[in-house]
C-alpha cells in the first residue's frame, strides 16, 4: 500500500486522473449517455398500426414539430413563460440580495440566508398543492384579489415561488465579493447613488443575474408539474412530453419534443457565456 502510495505521490497526473475517473464516468454514462440516447431515439418513430417501435432513421418527428402551428405556439409560449419566470425573479431578488450583502448586519444576514432556504427544503409538490388551494375558486386568492384561477398566470407566479432561491443566492454570493470600500470611496469622490451602481455595482450584477437565470429559466422551460397542477388547460413543453409517453405512448415523438428545451439551453448558454455567469455558478 506505501509503494503505491509513493508512486502516486511521485506521478500527481495518474493521482489527478484516479480522483476524477469515478465522476467523470458517471457525467459520461448516466448525463451524456442519456442526452445521446434520447438524441437516437428521437429519429425513430412508432408504427401506427401496431403501435412497435420502429428503430428506422426518419425525421418524421422533427418535420411535425417544426411544421405544425401547434407545436411552434407551445414552444413560444413555454418561452414566455420561462423568460417571464426570470424577470420577476430579478425584480425580486435584486433588492434583496443586496440588503442581504450591504445593509443587513452579520446576523441578521444568517438568518435571511436561513428564510431563503428554507422553502428549498419542503416537498416540491407539497408546495405547488398548496398554491392549488390558495388560487382555487373560493380560496384565500379569490377572496381576497378576486382570483387569478388557474392558467398561465398562475404557472408564472408559482414557478416565480418556486426558483427565486436559485436566483436570490448567486446574486447575493456577487455582491458580497464587491468591496465595501468600492462604494465608500464612489460617494467620497462624490458619485451619485445611480453612477456608483452603474459603474461599480452593474459590472458585478449582471454576471450573477445571469448565473441566477440559468437556474430558473431552464427550471421554467421543463417544468411540467406545475402546468399540471395549477396551468389549467394550459400546455407547456414539459406536458407534450409527458402525454406522448404516458396515453399516446409515442417515444420517439416525446424524444423529439425534449430536445427542444435542450436546443434552447444550449443556445442560451452560449450566449451568456461570455458574460461570465458560468463561472459565478
Amino acid at each position: 500500500m506505501s509503494t503505491l502510495g509513493s508512486f502516486l505521490h511521485r506521478h500527481p497526473r495518474l493521482r489527478l486522473a484516479g480522483l476524477l475517473s469515478a465522476p467523470l464516468l458517471w457525467l459520461v454514462v448516466a448525463y451524456l449517455g442519456a442526452l445521446a440516447v434520447l438524441l437516437v431515439s428521437a429519429f425513430w418513430s412508432v408504427n401506427s398500426f401496431t403501435g412497435v417501435l420502429t428503430k428506422q432513421f426518419t425525421v418524421a418527428n422533427f418535420r411535425t414539430i417544426l411544421t405544425e402551428e401547434v407545436y411552434r405556439n407551445v414552444t413560444l409560449r413555454s418561452l414566455w413563460v420561462a423568460l417571464s419566470v426570470t424577470i420577476i425573479c430579478v425584480v425580486l431578488a435584486v433588492p434583496m440580495a443586496f440588503y442581504m450583502a450591504k445593509v443587513a448586519s452579520p446576523r441578521t444576514r444568517k438568518w435571511l440566508v436561513i428564510a431563503i432556504l428554507t422553502p428549498l427544503w419542503a416537498s416540491y409538490l407539497v408546495k405547488a398543492y398548496a398554491w392549488r388551494i390558495l388560487l382555487a375558486n373560493d380560496g384565500p386568492m379569490d377572496s381576497i384579489f378576486g382570483g387569478p384561477g388557474y392558467g398561465l398566470f398562475a404557472v408564472v407566479l408559482v414557478l416565480s415561488y418556486m426558483w427565486l432561491p436559485y436566483m436570490i443566492l448567486p446574486i447575493y454570493a456577487g455582491l458580497e465579493r464587491l468591496p465595501d470600500s468600492m462604494l465608500e470611496a464612489s460617494a467620497d469622490l462624490g458619485a451619485r447613488a445611480g453612477r456608483t451602481f452603474r459603474r461599480i455595482v452593474l459590472p458585478v450584477l449582471i454576471p450573477s443575474v445571469f448565473a441566477g437565470s440559468i437556474f430558473t429559466f431552464s427550471l421554467s422551460l421543463g417544468d411540467y408539474i406545475t402546468v399540471q397542477i395549477v396551468g389549467g388547460k394550459s400546455q407547456l413543453i414539459g406536458n407534450l412530453v409527458y402525454a406522448n409517453i404516458g396515453a399516446a405512448n409515442n417515444l420517439p415523438f416525446a424524444a423529439a419534443i425534449a430536445t427542444v428545451p435542450v436546443v434552447i439551453m444550449v443556445i442560451y448558454l452560449v450566449a451568456v457565456r461570455r458574460s461570465g455567469a458560468l463561472e459565478e455558478l
